[in-house]
């Protein structure tokens, strides 16, 4: 064997390593994610009458009115992020998350260059999470688990 294929050797093999680090990763983008959208939910319950006041007067949701639109921002922020957090219908809640994201971002107009990329910068981790993540350390991989040896 020579040493051009000795070292291609070494490398695919060092080159798996951070494949087991992915869980870890996967977890913590899901943790940082629903932290953000809870804290978020957490803040339109706490102060109701100024939720529906932005919802009313300062955020332009399409098609929805005020109250349901702030009901369900709320609603989805909380349950979603839960969601998250165990990796239970992990997909669905990135999927919700991120049309949530998509809503936030079109309604409101006065948006600064920063908000915008910070609403991008979570868009690509939910998508992240839609697509790539199967979240070894989920609910959703211990139930497919239990669902698969049956």
């Amino acid at each position: 064997m020579n040493i051009l294929s000795r070292i291609a050797r070494l490398y695919y093999t060092a080159s798996r390593f951070p494949e087991c680090l992915a869980p870890v990763f996967d977890l913590g983008l899901r943790l940082y994610l629903a932290n953000v959208f809870f804290k978020s939910g957490l803040t339109k319950v706490q102060s109701w009458d100024s939720t529906l006041y932005l919802f009313s007067d300062v955020y332009h949701v399409p098609l929805l009115p005020p109250e349901v639109a702030a009901t369900m921002a709320a609603s989805a922020e909380l349950g979603l992020s839960v969601l998250l957090v165990l990796g239970f219908f992990g997909r669905f809640a990135a999927a919700g998350l991120s049309i949530l994201n998509v809503v936030a971002v079109i309604s409101y107009a006065d948006l600064s260059p920063a908000g915008i990329n910070q609403h991008l910068s979570w868009g690509i981790l939910l998508g992240v999470l839609l697509v790539l993540s199967r979240g070894k350390w989920s609910a959703d991989a211990w139930l497919e688990k239990r669902l698969a040896s049956k």
